[in-house]
């Protein structure tokens, strides 16, 4: 008995000793920040922040890697508990709402794949692609509603999805179920910041608009009478849409496709009609805008780009104040376009409408002589905006023969350059100086720059050795160090001076740094870039630069602010530094460019704000991109186009406005003309007919056109088959 009972005992403390020893092994901390926060979540394990579960998405939360405000199926007030634990604070959460992305569905569709026995998009998509006739089209088999964990989601009577705007809480599960990516995310964000790449559904006409409008739409909504909310969706992209319906160019209409049948809509002129409404109405319309983040922007120049990049970042819930030298705003809009084309009050019925969403303006007030960079992080300001142009706009306001440097230490060659200037002697040439460019100027300038006291000089050259337009060795030999395949991509400076520049050498893709108090561009006007003024724990380690490294002297300490290039336009995405290729050398071009700029730049200051990449997106779409498309039309009718009717010839005077503008009878007609067309598709007059339009290579079914589908009338049943 006794021999059981030390037995028993022995045993005890052995698995006593195995616990021990297991609990220190197997020991899983647990951050008390996760528990407080899973506590706070409603443990509904909906998945609507795209994790598994309420404890994943507490993990992501104090990891950083999901907001406090991810939560969709929380109350209002459940971010500000989460953020409580944490210590930080949240803005406003801009709801996202689900949005389809498609123009046709299955019973309008020409040609379509007989899916029996699948009843789920992924599974048709990864059998056979899923294709119809357009490759990037809506399969209709109702997979984003069936994954939908708060039924906002039904197919309508067109196989297409129907969002319940009251249901959906913007979770995303219809966004990732979805193999086409038809139906996404939206908010006033999203659409801002945007960018269109070869899985939208585009048309022709967006696709060639430098600002991306949606011009499929605002023409239905011409169509079906609702002026309102044609005006709303132009403006989510154009904020000028009553200057740029009298002015544009319409690259739009060069490639509407009715000119296979007759000739293009008149775009521009229904964009005038809709903006037009809105004025002559004289009740403004504004686009929606993302709650207030209470945060200060300073935008430097008040010409088209900088009033459109202010509109934005007011959208984008930002306050921003526009700047501008002159007495009025508008730029080259104001002085350089005969008012029979665009009167003062059109313009100034636009800039109006950028005032009211928000937008501080203040007129006369000159970059560095009023205020500088510095005073303008001093007076709270979290990002400056350039949009000041150059000389060609200074020549527009009378300042023509003034040497201006609206960035720290930066000047045009131009200026410098200018024979018997008396205003050189007053450059500020500091001991390191940056020439980018300048072709066969550029020994000229380095002279200069030696005669303003520069000791070290370093030329950029974006090109090889074998494409400049000069002599490197003569360069050299005015006392210069000549790099070539080298982009500026930053500067950085303490308070109103300029210390450094950064560039990527475009052989390896490395960024380097080289010290500058002076930078010379070889452009007619100052790139576009964004101010930032870094957090007090940003000290970076500086590097040695190229002249100074053998003697260990450092180039600079701690920077006070940095100044980035807003991202590229697609079509020239893979561009690097000031003066690439596609960036503007003046400001004598279109207004709708300048616009689609003015987005960019908002983005990129919203971006660089919240750290996020500004990079654009996978197969962002460009006049290049390989898409489907049409090259011919088939079942459509001809039909004339409206004529924009002009003043009579004795009632013409210099300032009396030429074009008339459409009646709402004749923008109703031209609106009727639209074949609302996506990809590659477009209504036409029996969409029972297949129209095997598209120009690339078209996956044909091996099945039998469906019953009550036709091939087309030239081609017999075995002629079709056999084209498989």
């Amino acid at each position: 008995m006794i021999e059981a009972f030390i037995m028993m005992g022995g045993l005890g403390v052995i698995i006593g000793i195995g616990l021990a020893v297991a609990s220190k092994v197997f020991y899983v901390y647990v951050d008390p920040q996760i528990l407080a926060v899973d506590d706070a979540l409603p443990g509904a394990n909906c998945g609507g922040c795209g994790l598994p579960g309420c404890a994943a998405n507490a993990e992501a939360i104090v990891a950083g890697k999901a907001a406090p405000n991810s939560c969709v199926a929380g109350s209002a007030e459940l971010a500000d508990i989460i953020a409580g634990i944490l210590g930080v604070t949240v803005e406003a959460k801009e709801p996202d709402i689900a949005l389809p992305g498609c123009t046709y569905g299955l019973e309008d569709s020409d040609l379509k794949y007989l899916y029996s026995g699948i009843g789920d998009c992924r599974a048709a998509a990864l059998l056979s692609g899923g294709m119809k006739v357009c490759n990037i089209g809506c399969l209709g088999l109702g997979t984003c509603a069936a994954v939908c964990p708060f039924d906002a989601i039904k197919m309508g009577k067109n196989n297409l999805p129907v969002v319940d705007e009251e249901r959906c809480t913007g979770c995303g599960a219809c966004e990732r179920a979805c193999p086409k990516h038809i139906i996404t995310l939206s908010s006033v964000t999203r659409r801002i910041i945007k960018e269109y790449t070869t899985e939208d559904c585009t048309t022709p006409c967006q696709r060639n608009c430098p600002a991306g409008i949606d011009i499929r739409e605002y023409i239905h909504q011409i169509s079906v009478g609702d002026y309102h909310r044609a005006v709303q969706v132009i403006k989510e992209r154009n904020p000028f849409p009553t200057v740029i319906g009298r002015i544009c160019p319409r690259p739009c209409e060069t490639d509407c496709r009715r000119i296979y049948v007759d000739e293009p809509v008149a775009i521009n002129a229904l964009k005038r009609f809709c903006a037009d409404f809105e004025k002559e109405n004289g009740k403004r319309i504004l686009p929606f805008k993302a709650p207030e983040t209470n945060r200060s922007i300073a935008i430097v120049g008040g010409g088209i780009e900088g009033l459109s990049t202010a509109f934005f970042l007011a959208r984008l819930g930002h306050t921003p104040t526009v700047f501008e030298a002159t007495a009025a705003l508008g730029g080259l809009l104001r002085t350089a376009i005969a008012r029979n084309r665009l009167p003062m009050e059109i313009l100034d019925w636009d800039i109006d409408g950028v005032r009211e969403m928000g937008v501080r303006t203040k007129t006369e007030k000159v970059f560095g002589k009023d205020f500088t960079l510095d005073s303008l992080f001093a007076d709270g300001h979290e990002a400056v905006f350039i949009a000041s142009g150059g000389w060609d706009s200074r020549l527009v306001r009378g300042t023509g023969s003034e040497i201006e440097s609206p960035i720290p230490g930066t000047l045009l060659l131009i200026d410098l350059l200018q024979p018997g200037s008396e205003e050189r002697r007053q450059i500020a040439m500091g001991s390191d100086a940056v020439i980018a460019g300048g072709g066969r100027h550029t020994i000229k300038a380095v002279q200069i720059c030696r005669e303003l006291g520069a000791k070290t000089i370093h030329v950029l050259f974006q090109e090889t050795d074998d494409d400049i337009n000069a002599d490197a060795a003569e360069i050299q030999e005015a006392g210069a160090t000549v790099i070539f395949g080298a982009g500026i991509t930053r500067l950085a400076g303490e308070e109103n001076r300029l210390t450094e520049i950064e560039y990527t050498d475009f052989t390896d893709l490395t960024k380097k740094r080289l010290p500058a108090q002076t930078l010379i561009l070889a452009a007619g006007r100052f790139p576009e870039m964004v101010f930032v003024k870094p957090g007090a724990e940003d000290t970076k380690e500086t590097e040695v630069s190229e002249n100074k490294a053998a003697a260990g002297m450092p180039v600079n300490g701690r920077h006070i602010w940095e100044g980035m290039l807003p991202y590229k336009q697609p079509d020239f995405g893979d561009q690097v530094g000031l003066l690439a290729k596609g960036d503007p050398l003046t400001d004598m071009s279109a207004a709708i460019k300048a616009i689609a700029a003015g987005r960019r730049g908002a983005t990129s200051i919203h971006q660089f704000m919240y750290g996020l990449d500004i990079a654009l997106p996978d197969q962002a779409l460009t006049l290049d991109s390989k898409i489907q498309n049409v090259d011919h039309v088939e079942n459509v009718e001809a039909s004339t186009s409206q004529i924009m009717p002009v003043i009579k010839q004795a009632d013409d005077t210099s300032d009396k406005e030429l074009e008339l503008g459409f009646t709402e009878e004749m923008a109703r007609a031209e609106a009727e003309r639209c074949l609302q067309c996506g990809l590659i598709c477009y209504r036409h007059e029996d969409t029972q007919v297949i129209t095997l339009e598209a120009s690339q290579d078209i996956q044909i079914p091996k099945e039998r056109p469906p019953e009550g589908i036709r091939p087309p009338e030239t081609m017999s049943i075995s002629e079709f088959e056999r084209i498989q």
